[in-house]
């Protein structure tokens, strides 16, 4: 394996984003990149498959239908270490996390185990529309006290581990589904006693294609975070 880092994306129906995607992050030197494309009616795959011609380092998992963010998180941290990378980056496709702070979680990952990028920490922007933010931000802070966590962000996929010091995080150990999956790994990492480390990030809105998280989603999270409580 000739590099240390390899950043993650999920990819369902971002035929209209993933092109940008690749030109963002394909221009670093060092890294590979995965995809995992649970088999998008819009051919996203295929935009994939046409960037693999003249990338090396671009990867790609097709899978036979829709089988969950969770499922395909885990799939990408079962990759990296099978093919023994140091870091594993996830991000989301749809270009609402900034590629061009790609170096900076490989920075940060030199001597931290964990690192979230985080809209709600001084320094940090959101560009949702009031209404979604409101709950988002509130939602993080029911996280934050009923965990009892230093961490102002826990929902956002934009991530980096350090994967040679996170050896005793097993993944397949997060049980929660959907965006919930997302918390309960901090939860379980932070119980580990590994530190949460914050960059503040510019989440920006999609242009392009639709967004896959129902407005119900925040309620479930929440209803997962205090089963998380209770089993502690």
């Amino acid at each position: 394996m000739k590099n240390k880092t390899l950043v993650f994306t999920a990819t369902y129906n971002e035929a209209g984003n993933i092109e940008k995607f690749l030109d963002a992050t394909l221009k670093f030197k060092g890294i590979d990149i995965l995809i995992i494309d649970d088999n998008s009616p819009d051919k996203t795959w295929e935009i994939i498959e046409s960037f693999q011609k003249s990338s090396s380092n671009l990867h790609l998992i097709k899978r036979s239908g829709k089988e969950g963010l969770d499922t395909a998180h885990k799939n990408a941290f079962q990759f990296a270490k099978e093919h023994s990378y140091k870091n594993l980056i996830t991000m989301d496709a749809d270009l609402s996390h900034d590629p061009d702070l790609i170096p900076k979680f490989i920075y940060e990952l030199e001597n931290r185990a964990f690192v979230i990028g985080s809209r709600y920490m001084e320094g940090g922007k959101n560009d949702m529309k009031l209404g979604r933010y409101i709950l988002s931000f509130i939602g993080n802070k029911v996280i934050k006290f009923v965990l009892n966590i230093d961490c102002e962000e826990f929902t956002t996929s934009y991530r980096g581990f350090n994967l040679s010091q996170l050896e005793k995080f097993d993944i397949n150990n997060v049980n929660s589904k959907g965006y919930s999956f997302f918390m309960e790994t901090i939860f379980q990492i932070n119980k580990l006693g590994f530190k949460i480390f914050q960059l503040p990030i510019h989440f920006k809105i999609r242009k392009i294609g639709v967004s896959k998280i129902p407005p119900i989603e925040i309620f479930r999270t929440l209803k997962n975070l205090f089963m998380l409580k209770i089993k502690g």
